[in-house]
């Protein structure tokens, strides 16, 4: 007997060696998640309420769009994105209480005041009439600005078959209407007879708005994804194509940057306008990724703020600002790999699928960090989002490091817990309890269906380079079919021990609708900042911040001066601001001029204190003036709000 149970054992163990092997690795490949204590720990520092949005009486309700016929087998995938949200100040009342949206259901732009603000005025659509158009255009995106430095608040529209528009406000009228906004051509066109567009067919899905040279006006940096093709067109060319790669392709409508060149402002005797300039500023080698996300941010210190993009199907790119007044360049920077790190957790190495870029400063270290949200779909696409600290020590080594073209970051999203979510579309970084710590707004989901095709999707990206570039080799994703359809949002917030928590659930906030864009402001000026987000085929979600503020932030909105204009002044762009609190914590904040994938935060540079608000709180305020001079001033603030005009020196003033 001894002997039989000796052979059955000897039989059994491999069997048994498999068993436990399969266990071990499942227990590693699961994604790590906090414990339901600590969610709702974390939770219950944050409150939200959800509050419907205006719209517009009568608009349709599509669930999908008409593509050119090459296309037609993958619609749901071509009209998975352009749901898009940014919140600002668009009606001048000083505060972040305007909404610039586009609802894919109807392919139209709407303006609307913020829920939180209150009903001022009634929801509109931004149309580009009289503008050139047609059927085969639909909008991407809203970046609010101001484009023509007047003042008053624009806003930047960007299309998949035309170039963007820029709607100029006329700088009259209590309340904003469509007739407040001019239509104007970003890139002049030809002028037809047939009121149809015949200008160059610009698919864009990502544009970074920054002072790049450093003149103090708004560059505009336009970011192509699908090539200049009729991508939307039932009727188009079946010239077009798809990704020649699923890790390095390079194929796509490529990157424009227009430096801006003159304007006139509203009110002059004669129509607003502005006028750029395109410029080869970025080698060709690295312009023609798939961006669907960019943003900016100054490293170096010498407020000519650096370029990331966020490349679907290959290289992210970091690109270092080496511009001058009037001619706007970047030159590469890449991370440097060590024998541990794997060749994608590297920046500018990675074959991931980018989808957005927030920066801010996540580790409270006075040093911008940088998010990146990616495909992580579990058992899926698993790749991961990306939390780029920022390793050098000061800005005087981050510019050593960047003209030896390094880019001075280490990936720690694993480590954060942070690097899996499902597939990720856009992300903010915010604080929303006033503690000093950041939270990240990230939106998830693809496609919306009933029949689970990710096994598809598996074989397609298994497939040969040589063939994904022919539309006709893709498998069918139509409606009906379900690719990570039911991801809900994500609100990752911080823990005691360096790790976040998605906290999603425990708020309310995990919908499994797709969303895409999300955009961060304090839309009623309490001291809390709310947030909006857009969802991709469904309505868009505003969430009020229930917080009660108690004097526990900081929150700044700086100006530069407007000659002769009743308002306080045209946004600072680049303008960068760090506060150092009794406790000796230091955080570093900037205007951001608009970034991401298709969401834009509000123009007010926000900052919670915890339980330092009774203190003053030292500020370093750094900003180009009107002629470009670098400027630095140091202040004592109280807690609360506060509006700066910069000129040689920041002075506080009363908004109107």
């Amino acid at each position: 007997m001894p002997s039989q149970n000796a052979g059955l054992l000897r039989r059994l163990t491999p069997i048994l060696f498999v068993l436990v092997l399969v266990a071990a690795s499942y227990g590693l490949a699961r994604l790590p998640t906090a414990s339901a204590e600590t969610r709702a720990s974390v939770a219950s520092r944050y409150a939200f309420s959800a509050m419907p949005i205006a719209m517009p009486p009568g608009l349709p309700e599509r669930s999908v769009r008409e593509v050119n016929p090459k296309y037609e087998h993958i619609r749901s995938w071509v009209s998975s994105v352009g749901a898009a949200a940014a919140i600002n100040d668009l009606d001048g009342d000083g505060l972040a209480n305007d909404l610039c949206l586009v609802d894919t259901r109807s392919d139209a732009v709407i303006v609307t005041p913020a829920p939180a603000g209150g009903p001022r005025y009634a929801p509109f659509v931004l149309d580009p009439a009289p503008l050139p158009t047609g059927p085969a255009i639909a909008p991407m995106g809203c970046t609010p600005g101001d484009f023509n430095g007047d003042g008053h608040m624009d806003a930047l529209v960007y299309y998949w078959g035309r170039t963007p528009v820029v709607f100029l406000h006329r700088g009259a009228g209590a309340a904003l209407t469509r007739q407040t906004f001019l239509a104007t051509e970003l890139v002049p066109q030809a002028t037809g007879t047939d009121g149809r567009y015949h200008g160059p067919l610009w698919n864009t899905n990502a544009v970074a708005v920054a002072d790049f040279d450093g003149d103090s006006h708004p560059d505009i940096g336009v970011f192509n994804y699908f090539p200049d093709s009729q991508v939307l067109d039932p009727h188009g060319a079946p010239n077009v194509q798809m990704n020649h790669s699923m890790s390095r392709a390079q194929n796509a409508g490529g990157a424009h940057v227009l430096r801006w060149t003159a304007a006139t402002p509203a009110g002059a005797g004669a129509d607003p306008s502005v006028n750029y300039q395109e410029q080869v500023a970025l080698d060709p080698a690295v312009s023609t990724g798939w961006t669907l996300g960019a943003s900016s941010a100054d490293l170096d210190g010498d407020l000519l703020p650096e370029l990331y993009l966020a490349n679907d199907f290959g290289k992210d790119r970091f690109l270092h600002n080496v511009s001058e007044p009037g001619r706007i360049r970047f030159a590469l920077a890449e991370g440097r790999r060590d024998a541990l790190t794997p060749k994608s957790l590297v920046m500018g190495h990675d074959s991931f699928k980018g989808m957005a870029i927030d920066f801010a400063d996540l580790g409270g270290t006075g040093r911008f960090d940088a998010f990146v949200s990616n495909i992580t779909e579990s058992w899926g696409l698993e790749e991961s989002n990306m939390v780029w600290r920022n390793t050098a020590p000061d800005a005087a080594a981050a510019r050593r490091a960047l003209e030896d073209g390094v880019a001075p970051f280490r990936n720690e999203a694993a480590r954060t817990n942070l690097a899996w979510v499902g597939w990720g579309w856009d992300a903010k970084m915010a604080d929303f309890d006033n503690s000093g710590r950041l939270a990240i707004v990230q939106s998830c989901g693809f496609v919306k269906g009933t029949i689970n095709r990710f096994n598809w999707l598996q074989e397609l990206a298994m497939a040969n380079d040589l063939m994904l570039q022919e539309p006709d080799m893709w498998p069918k994703a139509e409606p009906g079919d379900d690719i990570a359809g039911s991801n809900p949002l994500a609100f990752w917030a911080p823990e005691d021990d360096g790790r976040y928590a998605n906290v999603s659930a425990e708020l309310g906030l995990g919908i499994d609708t797709p969303t895409r864009g999300v955009g961060v402001g304090d839309a009623d000026g309490d001291g809390a900042q709310d947030f909006v987000v857009a969802r991709q085929w469904g309505p868009p979600a505003f969430y009020r911040n229930d917080l009660t503020a108690a004097g526990d932030f900081l929150g700044l909105r700086l100006y530069r001066p407007v000659d002769g204009a009743s308002v306080p002044g045209s946004p600072a762009y680049g303008a960068q601001v760090r506060i150092t609190t009794a406790d000796g914590r230091v955080q570093l904040g900037q205007l951001d001029g608009g970034g991401g994938h298709s969401g834009k935060r509000s123009f007010d540079v926000f900052f919670g204190l915890g339980d330092q608000g009774a203190s003053p709180v030292s500020t370093e305020i750094r900003w180009r003036d009107g002629d470009g001079t670098q400027r630095t001033q140091q202040l004592q603030l109280t807690a609360g709000w506060h509006d700066l005009v910069l000129t040689g020196t920041a002075q506080e003033v009363t908004a109107s």
